[in-house]
Formats: structure tokens, sequence, C-alpha cells
């Protein structure tokens, strides 16, 4: 094979159709356009959700939906992962100092996911009561 040889797979380069060549090509005089109106016209475009000067669905139905800010600097941090740290105390800043979570983050709670196999130590991060219950079964502990 060389690169002079290349062609493209038979059928996959289609001819562009040439408008407005006659009646007889079936696309002749208005182009496939039909007859008047805005879209007729050259550069006759309409605007995506433009109902003709009716009031546009997506500005008829009510806004819904929030997003909490306290969601950005908030993480739930699970069991298995606090166990794959490698560390046997855990405060926010060691978290933030390892990568564990990001430096915008603010408050981190551990949740009661997966199982934690050593003794850690947790300092000021809330947990849930099922994330105390197993840390302390595995001989860590939780301080405020």
């Amino acid at each position: 094979m060389r690169l002079n040889s290349l062609k493209p797979a038979e059928g996959s380069k289609k001819k562009a159709v040439r408008v407005g060549r006659g009646w007889s090509s079936g696309i002749g005089k208005t182009c496939g356009r039909g007859q008047k109106g805005q879209k007729a016209r050259g550069k006759g475009k309409v605007a995506i959700g433009f109902e003709g000067g009716q009031m546009p669905f997506h500005r008829r139905i009510p806004k819904s939906g929030f997003t909490s800010k306290k969601s950005l600097v908030t993480v739930e941090l699970r069991l298995s992962e606090l166990d794959n740290l490698g560390i046997d105390f855990v405060d926010l800043a060691t978290l933030q100092a390892i990568d564990a979570v990001g430096q915008q983050v603010k408050h981190v709670k551990i949740i009661a996911t997966g199982v934690v196999e050593k003794a850690i130590t947790v300092k000021g991060l809330r947990t849930t009561a099922a994330a105390r219950a197993a840390i302390e079964a595995a001989g860590g502990k939780v301080e405020e």
C-alpha cells in the first residue's frame, strides 16, 4: 500500500446536490425552500426556540431546581477511602495535604460505607453515627 494509492471507500463520498438548476432536476426554481416566507429568503434564519412571536416554550414553563453553595465546599468520605489513605491521624489539613480532598473544601463528613481495618484517630470532622461506631470498633477514636 502506498500513500498515492489510497482512496475513500466506495459510496462514502456523495456529490453535493446542486440546487436551482432547472425544473427537470426536481430541485429547481425555489430550490426546495417552498414559496414565500422568512425561511425562503436569503439568510432567512430563525433562532432556535423561536415560535413566531408567541412566548417560547422555554420562557413559558417555570424555573425549577436549586444548587446549594454548600455542596461546593462539602465532601463525603467513605470509611473504605479512609482506610486506603494509609494514615492513622485524620483531620482537614491532613486530607488537603495528601490531596484526598480539594483545597476549597471546608467541611468533610465521614460516612459508613465500607469497612475500616486499623485504628484511626479522626479530629474535627463530622461523622455519621454508624461511621463513628465502626471507627471505635476498629480501635480508633473520634475527637470533636
